[in-house]
């Protein structure tokens, strides 16, 4: 068969000669979703954007200014990541969570997104993954060829892996390599994990050395700011992966880091020599302004202390709202997700012809603007109606000042979200309107 063949206006294009592990994928959900969106909003349809998960606040002024004084960084840096910003990353996890690493322990990379990728890369054994999950987990497995090993867990339990759930699926085989991802505070759930819960798990991982993947990305962003990393259980064979996106703002900045214990280094080093080959090193300017983000100043708490606060009044006015609506769905603990689901309605959503989540999710963005991402996208069955909803549509920069008018102690009222984060009320009011309760009720 030939490599290539004609195409209509005469030149040659390559044939379809797809990797089968990548043959079928879709683009990720979440961008696909975004991009979706903007062409509608483009097309001048309103659109509520509650699918793309990227934090609505600003970069703290601070690291602004430290990326502003560096952006005469030209030279290519260590692969490894900048020494200053490995050891800052390293003293970020000594003072928040208690866990003893150096600079030498750390990797830095365009992004978590591009390390998570690059572990499952080098490291030959089975992906673990709780579900619901972020929805890239998965598909990265797929085009690398490993077996992905999914634990579902129940909203009865918060949507949280159980011990007892780990303990069976390792067992089955108990000297098979695993790599573990465990994310909390959850996308796509908002829930955590207490310290009790994560010494449970730890014992599970050490019995059967699971190497932990913490994904702990979301963790400065824990409602009440008491987030705790599994590392402090499963110190020898956790690697804590964190980076600027989701609690400093930067998402299009791109860094993220992975730091790993000693007995790790193998890997470490594995991924660095992938990483010399791939993307040789993440932006010399970000590498810098990230030393000030993780070196953390009394400034960068306080406005984590104010988004934290705008974020768990958004949570709890959300889950009150999809109650009253008929959904099962708990307060989230951080981030700034709900994972709604709709399963009480399953018989009235069928009158609809609503029968999974993929449809649910295409009928409220026809009728009534509401973007959202469909339960299956995050490894959930397909007939199950569940959506992840990011309520991350606001202007966050003009919700922080306002912020300034009340008092410290004080909880951002319903009101407070109405007249700052209206376009996430108005999701919610839409969503809500749309349910068959709400429809039943006004007939």
């Amino acid at each position: 068969m030939n490599d290539f063949r004609r195409d209509p206006e005469g030149g040659y294009v390559p044939s379809v000669h797809l990797n089968l592990n990548v043959r079928g994928l879709e683009p990720s959900a979440t961008l696909a979703i975004n991009e979706l969106s903007n062409a509608l909003i483009g097309q001048g349809r309103e659109v509520l954007k509650l699918g793309l998960g990227q934090s609505p606040f600003p970069v703290p002024e601070t690291v602004v200014e430290a990326l502003k004084a560096n952006a005469h960084q030209k030279d290519y840096l260590p692969v490894r990541g900048l020494p200053a910003l490995r050891e800052a990353v390293a003293d970020y996890h000594r003072r928040k969570n208690g866990v003893a690493r150096g600079g030498s322990n750390v990797l830095i990379g365009p992004g978590s997104k591009e390390l998570m990728f690059l572990i499952q890369l080098v490291y030959y054994g089975d992906l673990v993954i709780p579900t619901p999950s972020w929805v890239s987990y998965a598909p990265q497995a797929q085009i690398i060829g490993r077996h992905v090993r999914w634990i579902p867990t129940s909203s009865k339990n918060n949507w949280q892996l159980q011990p007892e759930d780990l303990e069976r699926l390792c067992e089955v085989d108990a000297e098979r390599p695993r790599l573990m991802i465990l994310n909390y505070p959850n996308n796509p759930t908002g829930h955590t994990y207490d310290a009790t819960e994560l010494k449970e798990l730890a014992a599970v991982a050490r019995r059967y050395r699971v190497v932990m993947l913490s994904d702990e990305i979301y963790g400065e962003i824990h409602h009440d700011g008491r987030h705790v990393s599994i590392a402090e259980f499963y110190p020898e064979g956790t690697i804590i992966s964190t980076g600027l996106s989701k609690w400093c703002g930067a998402g299009g900045w791109r860094l993220g880091s992975f730091t790993f214990p000693e007995a790790l280094t193998w890997l470490l080093n594995s991924m660095a020599v992938v990483a010399s080959e791939t993307f040789t090193a993440t932006s010399a300017p970000i590498q810098h302004a990230a030393v000030t983000a993780f070196r953390g100043a009394p400034e960068i708490e306080a406005y984590l202390v104010k988004c934290r606060r705008i974020l768990k009044a958004i949570g709890r006015y959300g889950t009150r709202s999809l109650k009253e609506a008929g959904a099962r769905v708990r307060e989230p603990a951080g981030a700034f997700y709900l994972f709604p689901d709709f399963g009480h309605l399953r018989h009235e959503l069928k009158e609809r012809s609503v029968t999974s989540s993929r449809v649910l999710c295409e009928r409220l963005l026809k009728e009534t603007g509401v973007a959202s991402i469909p339960g299956s996208s995050c490894g959930r069955s397909e007939s199950e109606l569940t959506l992840r909803l990011a309520y991350v549509d606001f202007d966050g920069a003009r919700a922080l000042q306002a912020l300034e008018s009340l008092e410290p102690t004080e909880e951002p009222n319903e009101w407070f979200l109405r007249e700052h984060c209206s376009n996430v009320t108005t999701a919610f009011d839409r969503l809500c309107e749309w349910t068959p309760k709400a429809v039943a009720a006004h007939r």
